[in-house]
């Protein structure tokens, strides 16, 4: 049996979480709401504060749903009372950020600036201090569409393995290559 999937969700307080008949699971909490379709086959039952997922069979498509939507609906539940949180810092000279709302104003060494369009569930802000990189704070209680739009934020300027030049996340380790070594002669 699927070790995620039989793993139930223990339902904080002030979380509510209903299933309507289409197996529609809307967890609305502290923060905010999220709802997630569940596939027809797999079963969501609550009582006593814990949420439970099972499936009819030993399917591999089934097993594999199983841990599926359990690992969701438990990010629904954390993302409604905690929230989730990214940051990214800018490595380059000359590299910055500046967001005015939900609009995201990126300089990454090209000839025009990049500017993103964020979207409303997602709150940004930006930091640039003196001596330190600048950085880009995402903040969210969706946990897919904030890794989604953070990946995208990543894929303008990728780090590079020579220099680490780019925008990468905040504690990431990059694997580093070595220069051009200088030729006997």
């Amino acid at each position: 049996m699927s070790r995620i999937g039989k793993a139930p969700i223990n339902v904080p307080a002030g979380v509510t979480i209903t299933v309507d008949k289409d197996n529609l699971v809307t967890v609305k909490g502290p923060k905010g709401e999220l709802q997630q379709a569940v596939d027809a086959d797999i079963t969501v039952t609550q009582e006593d504060g814990v949420v439970t997922v099972t499936r009819p069979t030993e399917q591999k498509r089934h097993k594999a749903l199983h841990g599926l939507y359990r690992s969701l609906l438990n990010n629904m539940v954390i993302g409604v009372t905690e929230g989730y949180k990214i940051s990214q810092e800018l490595v380059g000279v000359g590299y910055r950020a500046t967001n005015t709302g939900n609009t995201l104003d990126l300089v990454l060494g090209f000839s025009h600036h990049y500017v993103f369009q964020l979207p409303e569930e997602i709150k940004v802000t930006t930091t640039s201090e003196k001596g330190q990189t600048p950085k880009i704070i995402l903040e969210s209680i969706d946990k897919q569409l904030i890794g989604q739009v953070a990946a995208k934020i990543r894929s303008l300027r990728a780090p590079e393995p020579y220099k680490g030049k780019g925008i990468k996340f905040v504690g990431e380790v990059l694997r580093r290559k070595a220069g051009k070594s200088a030729s006997k002669k």
